[in-house]
């Protein structure tokens, strides 16, 4: 499919890679669908999500793993359920970004991280309530390693 987008002009994404939120993200709950494109340099860990629907409507995220190797997201049995998983190991996660100069002043929320089954293609954003994650974190405090949890 072609798709419009806000940081990568027009580009061809296959259909497959599509990514199907029934809630929507938190304040987007009518945007359903987004790709998860990666920025080039960002090994990986540096993406976006980007709706399917809307090309100005995008939002940075990163691999939570490469920024806090001992992060450890865990869902409730109900969302495991709806996420159609056991564990939530089972599931990639990714943390959305706040950019701003100097990039150490960013920030990540690390307590609502965005669950991704990766078979289904289906994803959801969550509320971790367990772990001691604040919605703030700043790049600048986490240890940036090159290693993450793959998906």
């Amino acid at each position: 499919m072609r798709l419009k987008t806000k940081y990568f002009g027009e580009i061809d994404c296959p259909e497959e890679d599509r990514l199907h939120f029934p809630n929507g993200l938190f304040g987007f709950e009518e945007e359903k669908e987004f790709f998860l494109l990666p920025f080039e340099g960002g090994d990986g860990s540096l993406l976006c999500f980007q709706s399917a629907a809307t090309p100005g409507l995008a939002f940075v995220a990163m691999n939570p793993f490469s920024l806090k190797p001992d992060y450890a997201p865990v869902l409730t049995p109900a969302e495991l359920k709806a996420m159609e998983v056991e564990r939530s190991e089972d599931l990639c996660f990714y943390v959305l970004c706040v950019v701003r100069h100097p990039v150490g002043d960013s920030t990540v929320n690390l307590r609502c991280p965005v669950a991704v089954n990766d078979q289904t293609r289906q994803a959801v954003q969550v509320i971790l309530e367990d772990g001691g994650y604040h919605m703030r974190h700043l790049l600048s405090e986490l240890e940036r390693t090159e290693e993450g949890a793959p998906c």
